[in-house]
C-alpha cells in the first residue's frame, strides 16, 4: 500500500465479455491505476530475484516441480481416488463437482445443513471462479472475506485484479476511503498509515472469527497419499479460518494434487519465493481429516472439475494446469502492468488467465475468451519465471489458432486478406508489381511508418503500425550492383 497524491477510484467494471482490446483501452487511460501497479509489481518482482538468487539449485528445483505436476496430470484419476480413500479414512467427506453450479449447491446445502448464516472465507480463487459468494449470498448466507486485500476488495464491492494482492489496483489512501465508507465500526478519523488499516481489519475480523460456525477455504496442494490439505499464506487469517469453526469446507480443484507429501518440500520452497519474495510463507497449514477435540468437527472437501477435464485433454494447453498461482508470471508481464487485471475480464488475470481461462470455459463462449490468447507480447519473461515451467507463450500461440479455427465458418476479412497475400506472394511477378505500388502508396505518407491506412485496411492499423516499404529491394539492389 503506497502513498499517492490523488485520491480517484478506480475504474468500474467493464460488462461481462468485453474483448480485451476495449477493456485494455479503457484501464490504460485509469493513470492512478498505473502508478498503483508499477510501484507494486516491480516491488514484488525485485524482492522474488533477490530470493531466488540465493538459491543455487533453483532451476533443478523447478524442473522437479514441473516433472511433478505433469506426472499428476498424467494419472489424475488414480491420484484422486488415492486423496478420497485416504481423506475418508481420516474422517473427512469428499464430494465431486462437475461444474460451477454442482459446487456451489454441495457448499450452500452444507452450509444450511449446519443452520448457520454466515460463513468466514480464506483466499480462494476457486471460489471466486465458480461464484461462490453470489451463490451463498442468493440463499441468504453471508460470506466475510478475511484476507486484507480480499477485505478490501469486498467493502469496494470491487473485483479482485491480481492473484496474490487482488487489491493492487488501490493505494492507501483509496484503502482507507473505503473502510471509513464500508467498514462497520471504522473511524472517520481512521488514517492511510498501513498498521493503522491493518489494525482496524483486525478488530472488524475478530468478532467474525470467534461467532462464524463455517469457515470455507481452498488450498493450494492437496496430497493423495495422505488426504492432507495445504494452505499457505502470510497473515495468520486463514489459520483462523481453518481451526475456530465447528465445520470445514474445502473447496479444491482437482488439479491442485501432489502425489505424496514428501513432494510439498519442493513446492514449498518454490511458492513463497516465486509469489511474495519471502524465503517461506509464515503460516503453512497441513490437516488431514478430523482430529477430536482439535479443530473442526467436520471437514468437507469438494473436488471440482469446471473445465479442468476438458483442459486436460489438450496436450499442449494441459500445462497450464500445473499453476500454483504464485503470480509470478503478473509482476513480470508488461501488458498487466499497464493495464491491471480487471482488463483481462476474468478470475484469473495477466499470463496465466489469457492461457487457464479460455481452456476452462471454451475459446468460442464469448469476446474475453477469444480475445485473452492474444492479450500478450510473446516475450517470454512470463515462462523464465514460472516456477513449474509453464511455456505459457506456446499455449498462447496454440489458443490463437484455437480461436481462429472456432471462426473458419463465418466470413473473415482478415482471412480474405490473407488468402490474397498468399495469391501475390505465390508469384514472383506479382509480388514485384504489388511492392512496387505498395512504395508508390507509402511515398504519400508521412514520416518513416505506416501508422493510418483508410478502411478496410484501417482494422490493422488501428492497434498496428510498420515500416514503409524500403526505398529498394534486395534483389533490385543486386541486379545493380551486378550490372
Amino acid at each position: 500500500m503506497t502513498r499517492r497524491r490523488s485520491q480517484a477510484r478506480p475504474a468500474a467494471p467493464l460488462a461481462e465479455g468485453t474483448a480485451f482490446p476495449e477493456a485494455a483501452a479503457e484501464r490504460l487511460r485509469d493513470t492512478q491505476l498505473r502508478a498503483n501497479l508499477r510501484r507494486a509489481t516491480h516491488t514484488i518482482r525485485d524482492k522474488r530475484a533477490a530470493v531466488v538468487g540465493e538459491v543455487e539449485d533453483w532451476e533443478a528445483l523447478r524442473d522437479t516441480a514441473a516433472a511433478i505436476k505433469a506426472d499428476v496430470l498424467s494419472r489424475l484419476p488414480e491420484l484422486l481416488t488415492r486423496f478420497e480413500v485416504a481423506a475418508t479414512a481420516a474422517g473427512a467427506t469428499v464430494h465431486w463437482a462437475r461444474d460451477a453450479a454442482e459446487a456451489n449447491a454441495v457448499v450452500t446445502a452444507l452450509v444450511r445443513d449446519t443452520g448457520a448464516d454466515q460463513v468466514v472465507k480464506v483466499k480462494s480463487m476457486l471460489t471466486q471462479e465458480i461464484g461462490l459468494n453470489e451463490a451463498l449470498a442468493a440463499s441468504g448466507i453471508e460470506a466475510t472475506e478475511t484476507d486484507l486485500a480480499e477485505l478490501i476488495v469486498q467493502l469496494a464491492n470491487d473485483r479482485p485484479s491480481h492473484i496474490l494482492v487482488p487489491a493492487i489496483h488501490y493505494n492507501r489512501t483509496q484503502i482507507r476511503d473505503i473502510f471509513r465508507a464500508r467498514m462497520p465500526g471504522a473511524s472517520a478519523e481512521l488514517g492511510d498509515d498501513p498498521a493503522d488499516l491493518a489494525e482496524a481489519a483486525r478488530l472488524h475480523l475478530r468478532h467474525r472469527f470467534r461467532t462464524a460456525k463455517v469457515g470455507i477455504c481452498g488450498a493450494n496442494f492437496a496430497v493423495a497419499e495422505t488426504g492432507s490439505l495445504v494452505v499457505v499464506e502470510s497473515e495468520g487469517n486463514g489459520r483462523m479460518c481453518l481451526t475456530l469453526p465447528e465445520t470445514l469446507i474445502a473447496v479444491v480443484g482437482i488439479e491442485k494434487l501432489v502425489p505424496c507429501q514428501a513432494d510439498l518440500g519442493t513446492f514449498l520452497r518454490l511458492l513463497p519465493r516465486s509469489s511474495t519474495g519471502e524465503r517461506m510463507n509464515p503460516y503453512t497449514s497441513i490437516w488431514t481429516g478430523v482430529t477430536p477435540g482439535d479443530g473442526p468437527r467436520a471437514v468437507h472437501v469438494v473436488l471440482v472439475d469446471n473445465g479442468r477435464t476438458a483442459a486436460l485433454a489438450d496436450p499442449v494447453g494441459r500445462q497450464a494446469l500445473r499453476c500454483i498461482r504464485c503470480s509470478a508470471c503478473l509482476n513480470v508481464c508488461p501488458v498487466y502492468e499497464r493495464v491491471g487485471g480487471h482488463a483481462y475480464g476474468s478470475v484469473y488475470p495477466g499470463p496465466i488467465g489469457a492461457i487457464l481461462s479460455p481452456q476452462l470455459t471454451g475459446v468460442a463462449v464469448n469476446d474475453t475468451a477469444r480475445s485473452l490468447p492474444f492479450a500478450s507480447t510473446l516475450c517470454g519473461a512470463c515462462y523464465d519465471v514460472c516456477p513449474v515451467k509453464i511455456d505459457i507463450p506456446r499455449v498462447l500461440v496454440h489458443l490463437r489458432q484455437a480461436v481462429v479455427d472456432s471462426r473458419r465458418t463465418r466470413p473473415s476479412g482478415e482471412r480474405a486478406a490473407m488468402r490474397a497475400a498468399s495469391w501475390v506472394m505465390r508469384h514472383r511477378r506479382r509480388y514485384a508489381v504489388a511492392l512496387r505500388a505498395a512504395r508508390r502508396g507509402a511515398g504519400l505518407m508521412p514520416g518513416d511508418r505506416i501508422k493510418r491506412l483508410p478502411w478496410p485496411a484501417s482494422a490493422w492499423t488501428t492497434i498496428r503500425d510498420a515500416p514503409k516499404p524500403a526505398a529498394e529491394t534486395f534483389r533490385e539492389w543486386w541486379i545493380r550492383e551486378r550490372s
